[in-house]
């Protein structure tokens, strides 16, 4: 999953919902979201200049898992979690010798993989920057390692020098610093397995979901997208039934780990929202409105074509076009997030509240609102506690 460079406004709002108030918040965009129903979580991270979202997103989820069941505030090592996928992605890209990709991309599944392989740390423990760093940039970084692969991938002979892994982590300790293997926690000693152990979290618990028609729903398929390096598996069931286990998540109290399309052209992070808007059709215009539109520049016209300027029709889901948009390369995976919650706007139309990780310096402060259109379009897929599956769903699931 790639992160979507973009400038954030900042803004004058002051974010005032809690966890299940209903709350209108003003807004200068065209909307007014009224909050039905906010679980609790732990503050909005800042990715900054990386693209680790897959990290961000499943930690977070996994901090009001912890909040969720405990009424307790930590804060999960994000450092941690992206050192040991770059070195365990650069084995597995040299075993394939370099067909597969190597970036700093990665699923949401990444998260529960490093938690069972190797455990956790909190970010105070460690926080993966070096040299009085305060935010992550790993542009440098990446590069760098991509071209050290690159190198023994093309040099490879009839036996490979094991040095390489050496110089790999010794290119990571400089960058990111080395991993603790013992640490002192709140006056207790640790190793990362025994602090994740600690920590009221049974990986057993959750699963990947999502909804495509190139594979039989009920079983499990591996997704094919580039950053899915682990080849994890996730369950498949219909779009009706997709949308049916968020609600009953967020009904019940639980975080739901999201990935998904966000390059749309109603994907209007800075101001908010995230709708599947249709594009304005030309050719309906008539009188002084044809005279307006062509007046306008190309720019002016395409931007046109996309303005919202409040609640607006959007474009009708279905299983066919949900398959159609991932067959044809329109939904990408691009962004790792976490739903937290449901509203509605002005006109009574349906949006999840989310989670991000890019700062607090927009209209929200960190989250925004998707509208049930979009979710069910752009969805790749969600992670989520077991027990937030209606029982039903459940048992068509086999588990």
């Amino acid at each position: 999953m790639k992160k979507l460079f973009m400038t954030m406004l900042a803004a004058g709002v002051v974010f005032g919902a809690m966890a299940d108030d209903k709350v209108v918040i003003p807004d200068s965009t065209g909307f007014k979201f009224t909050d039905v129903k906010v679980i609790k979580t732990t503050p909005v991270k800042d990715q900054n200049k990386s693209g680790t979202c897959w990290c961000y997103s499943s930690n977070t989820f996994f901090e009001d898992e912890i909040l969720r069941k405990t009424g307790k505030e930590v804060h999960l090592s994000e450092g941690f979690v992206v050192n040991h996928c770059y070195l365990d992605k650069a084995i597995k890209y040299i075993r394939m010798d370099g067909r597969i990709n190597f970036a700093e991309g990665g699923s949401g599944l990444d998260v529960p993989y490093v938690w069972e392989t190797y455990g956790m740390v909190p970010n105070e423990v460690y926080t993966g920057m070096t040299y009085g760093d305060k935010k992550f940039a790993t542009a440098e970084l990446t590069n760098t390692l991509q071209s050290y692969v690159g190198v023994i991938n093309k040099n490879q002979m009839k036996k490979l020098s094991p040095a390489w892994i050496e110089g790999f982590k010794g290119i990571l300790d400089a960058y990111m610093g080395k991993l603790p293997e013992t640490f002192v926690y709140e006056g207790k000693t640790y190793t990362p397995k025994s602090y994740a152990a600690s920590l009221p979290i049974n990986l057993n618990d959750y699963i990947s979901i999502t909804s495509f028609t190139h594979h039989p729903f009920y079983k499990p398929f591996m997704m094919e997208v580039a950053d899915n390096w682990l080849w994890g598996s996730y369950q498949n069931v219909p779009l009706d039934e997709l949308k049916a286990i968020v609600d009953n998540a967020i009904d019940k109290g639980y975080p739901v780990d999201w990935a998904a399309d966000v390059s749309e052209k109603g994907f209007k992070w800075r101001k908010g929202y995230a709708l599947l808007v249709k594009e304005k059709d030309e050719n309906d215009l008539t009188g002084t409105d044809r005279e307006r539109w062509e007046q306008l520049s190309d720019k002016d016209r395409e931007e046109q074509k996309w303005e919202i300027k409040g609640p607006c029709p959007e474009q009708e889901v279905t299983q066919e076009s949900r398959q159609l948009g991932f067959d044809n390369k329109e939904t990408t995976d691009d962004h790792g997030m976490v739903i937290v919650g449901r509203a509605v706007d002005q006109e009574g139309n349906k949006y999840y509240k989310v989670q991000n990780s890019w700062d607090t310096n927009q209209l929200y402060h960190g989250f925004f609102y998707v509208s049930e259109a979009y979710f069910l379009a752009k969805t790749i897929d969600i992670y989520v506690n077991k027990e937030a599956i209606p029982a039903n769903i459940a048992k068509k699931m086999g588990i």
